[in-house]
């Protein structure tokens, strides 16, 4: 053996692979002998030799890893130690020889090698660049030409057929990029890369070394919509390490926050938590309300009450206690320092505390002060929000100004639920605060359905409910007006002077009277006693008038408002009420008089909004009563049909309620639209009928309903549409119609291109097929019932139909996925049972059977294959015939390939000998590799993806196993990348010993071998 100073390459090799070597020492001893050689070309061809051993090798065995390590380290030795700055500028001339002659040469044969056939070498080929440039010191400089040879090489292997080689090709190029070029080609591969390619684990490459820029940061911010949960939860991380909170817009910021904290799983939520905040935090001096500030809490109060709850999850007791709150003596923020933002976190804070139960209660009462004095706090705040006319709105800045104390006092409503309202005082005193706002005819329309609900959160008895609401809204509607009566100056003055005269006449006429007395006259007398009687009776008419006239007093009356503003805020308070009263109750005296004087008459109002807030009233108060509801559900389909968008849309929202509450037959009950008893659903039709017969489906109120709801999901108004498809998801799901042919709209409106941005309508239905497959066999019994209606719409559609842009093979994927007895919630134990599975093949061997010759056959016979099919024998020995059947007229040879293959899996092996000498053709052998076209069962997994508005089941894929070649195709690692959590049981150390030593890679009998 030779010293420890000089070493044979052979020697170093086989020690390389032990990993408690120390490889610092070999590369040094090895350096030694290498600097003693004058000739250095026979230590190069010898070391390549050895290195080859290595690389044929594709699996990552610890000793082969061990030798690319040794490798990497001695070819990087021989570079020059970095030099200060200095030195740099004067030595810029010597440096043009400055790359070691060995390092050249390892670099030249590598990549001479990089586009061997082998994948196993140009594996090892593009680890070693990644090693070797990265193992280069931080200012390290490479020959120009060099570089240009690195960069195209790698930009060839980052297409590689195996994500493993594109891995580490992505990797190898992180120092190449040049983040201020915007035409650099490392980057532009690197967005290419990571919108487009397949592999989870090649996304994550790119992500973890991709330099951040202007150019390069949407691409990352898009991966936080990855649909693999590692290359999500690396998006974040790399946002929160490489991306300062100041370099996002606030569109940007919220959108992250929105995914992040609401993303499906629980390590991204916990990496946004853990990760993401506090970088952002840190970068603001740990200050939350200037976070607050960066983010648009007026808009997004949702998401900024998300992120302070997240926050505050991670602070002590004690932490929490310190807010930055400017509170004064009474615990309260003065009303002139309140903010959007301050006011919001006071809010957050005193929910999570609220939140805490017994636990939080005397932390409760250092941040929020009693319920009295809190009620004179919100009081003062809520009148001092000003009312502006039409001409100062038109006025930006006030307008804002206004909106910001709206916002500010809805907050401090919201407040409310947190205070300590279980003494009777207390809580008397804020209900008197909030029926005073909303009686007030000057508070905020914004604010009148949040005081609304406080109020009715305060009061547990419906019917005080309804009393009380039914008094604010007399109030608003007939407030008492003070009627002052004005004295009219001519007026009096005129009764002043008939009273003059009448009182001379009455002082004449008693003159008269007594001298007819005296002298007898005593028919005169009674004449004249008559007529001061009248003149009396006058006097005291004009008194009367002139004290009615003069009265100072006010008189009070009631005059009836019908103002949109006042009928709008009377509706608001109407439905927040219905939608705050138990299902349970029923409509009394009451509601019915709201209902007769305020809502159906605002039903036919100019004013749009009032006529939406009346539908909305409607359509909840006729779920508190089937009377009500058979009663207006005429006039509710109508208005879903003849309004503005807005109130066809809330008219057609109540019509899906009542539906899921009463049934179809509520309509089947209503006179307007009866005209024959419902007797059939709507999937009863024959197949190959008409589907537009209007004339049938018009002869039944359900049948016509149905009909209505199924126009709507064909309206070019998005909102509409989606609306139209929730509410037959909903009566799927629960059971109120059964119809394979609505399912099958569900599915193809699923899949239309149309729909593609249509975020919320996408999410409801991908949800809905999931559950409403796994509920029941009933369920899936329908699903199997909509697959050839289905199949056959998409392969028919016309050229110009959005459908025909749809992947077929995705939706047949989907429909199977559905079907499969193990995706049932509570499957039958029963392996002997018929599952829908069984029928489905019959279906499709029956549809092939029409036209064997048809191009859709090959869709048909590859689908069989994918199918979980039973035990029974009756049902095998139907399947056989009918495959059978098929052998004899199918005459594409790959269909009778997986036809063939069918049958085999179907029969005994006794008879898969009579078989084989009848068969058209000879059968697959499925073990062969290469030349043999791969199993339709196998390959189904690796259609490519579909175009535009095509995607994926997220259901389970069964037991199927992959294909060599895509199994090859398919694996890859995460060297390099930063690992996601996964837990497990960690194995002992004895146990990881003796696995190891059972896998462990030898190089030294290839080498001693070779040498032999």
């Amino acid at each position: 053996m030779t010293a420890d100073n000089e070493m044979e390459i052979k020697e170093a090799f086989q020690r390389a692979q032990k990993g408690h070597n120390n490889k610092a020492k070999l590369v040094a001893s090895l350096k030694n002998r290498y600097n003693k050689l004058e000739d250095k070309s026979q230590f190069h061809e010898e070391f390549v030799h050895h290195l080859k051993f290595a690389m044929i090798v594709y699996k990552r065995e610890p000793c082969v890893e061990n030798v690319i390590e040794f490798v990497a380290r001695f070819a990087t030795s021989f570079q020059s130690a970095p030099k200060p700055e200095e030195e740099e500028d004067e030595e810029e001339e010597e440096e043009d020889d400055d790359d070691h002659p060995f390092l050249s040469f390892i670099f030249n044969f590598l990549l001479e090698s990089h586009k061997a056939n082998s994948h196993a070498v140009r594996f090892r080929v593009c680890q070693l660049i990644n090693k070797l440039l990265g193992s280069m010191a931080e200012n390290a400089q490479i020959d120009d030409d060099l570089f240009d040879r690195i960069h195209q090489a790698m930009l060839i292997r980052v297409t590689d057929k195996f994500p493993n080689v594109r891995i580490q090709a992505a990797l190898a190029m992180t120092r190449l990029q040049q983040p201020k070029d915007p035409d650099c080609p490392t980057i532009n591969a690197y967005m290419l890369i990571i919108d487009n390619d397949s592999n989870a684990e090649v996304r994550r490459a790119v992500l973890s070394c991709i330099a951040m820029s202007p150019y390069t940061l949407p691409k990352v911010l898009k991966r936080t919509r990855d649909i693999k949960e590692n290359v999500r939860k690396l998006a974040f991380q790399v946002l929160s390490e490489k991306v300062h909170i100041k370099a996002l817009t606030i569109a940007q910021r919220v959108s992250l926050l929105q995914q992040g904290l609401h993303d499906t799983s629980g390590a991204v939520r916990e990496v946004v938590c853990s990760r993401l905040l506090p970088a952002w935090l840190l970068r603001l001096d740990g200050n939350v309300i200037e976070l607050l500030h960066r983010l648009d809490v007026e808009n997004c109060t949702q998401t900024a009450l998300d992120t302070l709850r997240a926050i505050f999850n991670e602070m002590t007791p004690e932490e929490l206690l310190k807010s930055k709150l400017p509170f004064n003596d009474t615990t309260l923020i003065p009303e002139d320092s309140l903010s959007c933002e301050n006011v919001l976190y006071w809010r957050a804070l005193c929910e999570f505390i609220k939140s805490k139960g017994d636990a939080g209660e005397e932390m409760l009462e250092q941040v929020l002060p009693d319920a009295a004095t809190y009620a004179h706090y919100l009081t003062r705040y809520l009148k001092a929000v000003p009312v502006l006319s039409e001409e100062q709105r038109a006025d930006f800045n006030q307008l804002e100004h206004v909106m910001t104390k709206e916002f500010i006092s809805q907050q401090l409503i919201h407040l409310i639920g947190c205070l300590d309202t279980n003494e009777e005082g207390s809580r008397k005193q804020v209900l008197a605060v909030l029926q005073e706002m909303l009686s007030l005819p000057h508070t905020p329309f914004s604010l009148v359905s949040l005081l609304t609900e406080r109020l009715l959160t305060l009061i547990p008895d419906d019917q005080r409910r309804i009393q009380c609401v039914a008094e604010i809204i007399s109030d608003l509607r007939e407030p008492i007006m003070e009627v002052g009566h004005v004295v009219n100056e001519n007026l009096s003055r005129r009764q002043q002077v008939q009273l003059a005269e009448v009182k001379v006449q009455i002082m004449e006429a008693k003159q008269a009277l007594e001298d007819c007395i005296s002298a007898q006259e005593f028919s005169r007398a009674a004449e004249l006693k008559d007529s001061i009687t009248e003149l009396e009776n006058r006097r005291n008419l004009i008194h009367q008038e002139i004290a009615e006239s003069s009265q100072p007093a006010d008189k009070e009356s009631r005059a009836e408002k019908n103002d949109p503003e006042t009928l709008l805020r009377c509706l608001t308070m109407c439905a927040e009420l219905l939608k705050q009263m138990s299902i349970k109750s029923r409509i009394g005296p009451t509601i019915s008089a709201l209902m007769s004087s305020l809502i159906l008459p605002s039903i036919a109002n100019a004013h749009p909004a009032v006529r939406n807030m009346a539908v909305v009233c409607l359509g909840t108060s006729a779920l508190h009563s089937m009377e009500l509801a058979k009663t207006h559900m005429v006039l509710l389909l109508q208005i879903a049909q003849l309004d503005e968008v807005r109130i066809c849309i809330s008219a057609l929202r109540a019509i899906i309620d009542l539906l899921l509450m009463f049934g179809f037959q509520l309509l089947s009950d209503t006179a307007a639209l009866q005209s024959t008893a419902a007797s059939r659903s709507p999937d009863r039709q024959d197949d190959d009928a008409p589907s537009g017969d209007k004339v049938e489906l018009q002869e039944d109120s359900a049948q016509s309903t149905l009909v209505m709801l199924s126009e709507f999901l064909d309206s070019e108004i998005a909102d509409f549409r989606t609306e139209a498809a929730e509410g037959i998801a909903k009566l799927l799901y629960t059971g109120r119609i059964s119809s394979a042919k609505m399912f099958s709209r569900l599915v193809l409106l699923w899949y239309n291109p149309v729909t593609e941005d249509d975020t919320r309508l996408r999410h409801c239905l991908g949800v809905f097929f999931q559950l409403y497959a796994r509920e029941s066999r009933t369920n899936q019994e329908l699903i199997e019932e909509s697959f050839l209606p289905t199949v056959r719409t998409l392969l028919n559609a016309p050229v110009t139909s959005p459908l025909a842009e749809v992947d077929v093979n995705n939706v047949v994927e989907l429909l199977v996925e559905l079907t499969r007895h193990s995706t049932q919630i509570k499957p039958s134990s029963n392996t002997e049972e018929v599952c829908v599975h069984d029928y489905l093949a019959a279906r499709i061997c029956g549809e092939m059977l029409k036209d064997p010759t048809a191009p859709e056959v090959r869709l048909y016979a590859k689908t069989l294959c994918n199918l979980e099919l039973t035990r029974d024998e009756t049902v095998k020995k139907d399947l056989q015939t009918l495959l059978q059947e098929l052998l004899q007229v199918v005459k594409d040879r790959v269909c009778l390939r997986t036809l063939e293959k069918m049958v085999f899996q179907l029969v005994d092996s006794k008879e898969q000998a009579e078989l084989l000498s009848a068969s058209a053709l000879q059968p697959l052998n499925i073990n062969a590799d290469g030349e043999t076209p791969e199993s339709p069962t196998k390959s189904v997994k690796r259609g490519k993806r579909a175009n535009t508005g095509q995607k994926k089941a997220g259901a389970a894929k069964g037991g199927r196993k992959t294909s060599r070649r895509a199994e090859s195709s398919e694996e890859s690692d995460g060297e390099n990348v930063p690992e996601s959590v996964h837990t497990s049981v960690r194995p002992s150390r004895r146990a990881k010993t003796a696995a190891l030593e059972k896998t462990k890679l030898d190089l030294n009998p290839l080498i001693n071998q070779e040498v032999s």
